[in-house]
Parts: structure tokens; C-alpha cells; sequence
């Protein structure tokens, strides 16, 4: 029995060394070199978190939800997002009514993690001026960020937030946040005249969900699409005719299929026009990592560079 009982003493002993062990581990990772510990950051989508990661940088942990190449629009949140958003000293959402329409899942996710609007949990397109959709004039389009300027006031928002949550920090927050700002802002300025060297009739953008209304007004093209936005009812006979109908009164030199959607709807349009798909485009997700539009600058400009070539041609 003494035999045992010391067996039994010692197996006690390894698991509580083993859990120091990991506490140790789990600590060492959410401290930085400079010693100060890690704010735990959690955003809805990749574009987000790689604002958050620009400002931020070696001073935050993040963590998005919705991983990359996933719409956004309806999520079915797993138990790690809410675990990490349980643990978390600031969460960021896009907001526009994009993670808070449909099953409002996101709400649902504040309510079980027990955090709250405005302490916790903050709206990254704070001061957006919303364009509202055409087939319902009560509801906003959210895809705010594929305006630069919009998304230079994304990240000022979040800026704002890191800096209450971690004064320690502020000035360096803030530095990091300057000199992202600045290159954002130097690519909008390039942008602004970027497609006035194509007709007016050729400057029409064709893509399947109606997302760059944003991108449009401040781009000086025109948006056509098969869909509005990403619902459960997309590429409809009567969406199809449609963008037909448009697409007849324009010079359209090739078509656009987003990153995040399937291509079977712009595949058809293709087939009935007889008009080349010439790229892919990103609008709710980044690219994976590693990968051409993996972060919010890359994905702009890849935009930019590839939607001007595919008109112009």
C-alpha cells in the first residue's frame, strides 16, 4: 500500500509539473521581447486581423474567426471562437450590418463570451459614411474597406481602441499606426486617377456579388453584378437575365470572379456573353498566407492593378 501511495504521489507530481510546464509555455508566448504582456485581440475576418497586426505588431496576439477564403455573411462560430473571444481584451468587427445580419451570429457569440458593445467589443468602420443597397434602401452594404479611405478609418478606429486598452504602449500603437497610414493613404492617392485613362462606357466592373459599390464611387467605375449580396439565393434565373441585360448596354472587355464565391454563376455569364473571366479579385477575405493579396495593402493593390488591366484590355 506504501508502494502505491508513493506511486501515486509521483504520477500527482509529473501532472503538476507538466501543467507549470504549459502555464509557463502559455505565459512566455503572451509576454513580448520587451517584456510587456500581449493584449488578446480577436477579429471577425482576415482583413481585420491584419489591420490589427500592422498597429499592433509584436505587442498583440490575434486571433480572426472567420478563416481565409470564407464569406463572412452567415458563420456558424466553432468553440475555439468563442473561447478566444471569452478571453479576449479586445474584439473588432467590420459591422455595417455584415457579421450582425442574416442569423446574427456574431451578436449571439458577444452574448455567450459575456462581452459587451462599446467595453469590449468595438465596430472597426466607426465614422464610415454607409452606402446603402439598391434592392433595399433600409439596409447598409458593408464592404466599407474596399474604399482605401475607408479603411485608413478602420484602422484609426483600432488604433484608438489598442491605445486605451494598453496606454503602456500608446506611442508605439501609434507610430505603427502612422506609418501604415501613410502607405495605405499613398495608394489611395494613386488609385484616385488610376482608371480615368479608360472610356467611361469600358469602365465597368462585372462581378458576382455586388460588393464594390464602395470601391466604385471612389474609383470612378461602374458597378454591375449577378447577386446584391451573399445570401443562401445567388446566380437565380431571373439575377442571370439581369446582369445580361446590363451587361448588353456596356462594353464590357472581361469579367471578375471574387475569391470567396464559387465561379459557377460568372462561369455561365462567361458562356452566354462569350466574355473572358480575366482575373480573380478579393473582397470578404484575404488570400492564404504566402500568397499574392495575403495581406489588406496586397489585396487593394492586386485589385487596383488587376481590375484597370482586365478593363483596359
Amino acid at each position: 500500500m506504501k508502494r502505491i501511495l508513493i506511486a501515486l504521489a509521483s504520477v500527482i507530481i509529473l501532472i503538476g509539473g507538466v501543467f507549470l510546464f504549459i502555464n509557463q509555455r502559455s505565459a512566455s508566448k503572451s509576454t513580448t521581447t520587451s517584456g510587456n504582456k500581449e493584449l488578446n485581440v480577436v477579429t471577425t475576418n482576415s482583413i481585420l486581423e491584419d489591420m490589427v497586426k500592422n498597429v499592433g505588431k509584436d505587442r498583440v496576439h490575434v486571433y480572426s474567426m472567420v478563416k481565409r477564403g470564407t464569406d463572412p455573411h452567415e458563420y456558424e462560430p466553432r468553440p475555439e471562437d468563442i473561447a478566444q473571444t471569452t478571453n479576449a481584451d479586445a474584439i473588432f468587427y467590420n459591422g455595417l450590418n455584415l457579421e450582425t445580419g442574416g442569423n446574427g451570429w456574431f451578436k449571439k457569440l458577444v452574448k455567450t463570451a459575456n462581452k459587451q458593445f462599446g467595453k469590449q467589443v468595438f465596430a472597426a468602420s466607426k465614422g464610415v459614411k454607409p452606402l446603402h443597397l439598391t434592392t433595399n434602401k433600409n439596409e447598409v452594404d458593408p464592404h466599407a474597406w474596399l474604399d482605401l479611405a475607408n479603411g485608413i478609418k478602420y484602422v484609426k478606429t483600432i488604433t484608438k481602441v489598442l491605445k486605451e486598452k494598453d496606454p503602456k504602449n500608446a506611442d508605439y500603437f501609434q507610430k505603427n499606426a502612422d506609418a501604415y497610414i501613410a502607405k495605405l493613404s499613398k495608394l489611395n492617392q494613386d488609385a484616385k486617377s488610376k482608371f480615368l485613362d479608360i472610356p467611361a462606357k469600358q469602365r465597368v466592373l462585372v462581378t458576382s456579388e455586388g460588393a464594390f459599390k464602395y470601391f466604385s464611387k471612389a474609383y470612378h467605375v461602374k458597378p454591375v453584378y449577378i447577386w446584391e449580396i451573399n445570401t443562401e439565393s445567388q446566380g437565380t434565373p431571373e439575377q442571370m437575365r439581369r446582369v445580361l441585360a446590363a451587361i448588353s448596354k456596356y462594353d464590357v472587355k472581361h469579367l471578375f470572379v471574387e475569391s470567396s464565391v464559387s465561379p459557377k454563376s460568372m462561369d455561365k455569364v462567361s458562356s452566354e456573353t462569350g466574355i473572358k473571366i480575366y482575373s480573380k479579385i478579393f473582397t470578404d477575405s484575404l488570400a492564404k498566407e504566402g500568397t499574392p493579396g495575403d495581406t489588406y495593402y496586397s489585396m487593394m493593390k492586386w485589385n487596383l492593378d488587376k481590375i484597370h488591366d482586365g478593363l483596359a484590355k
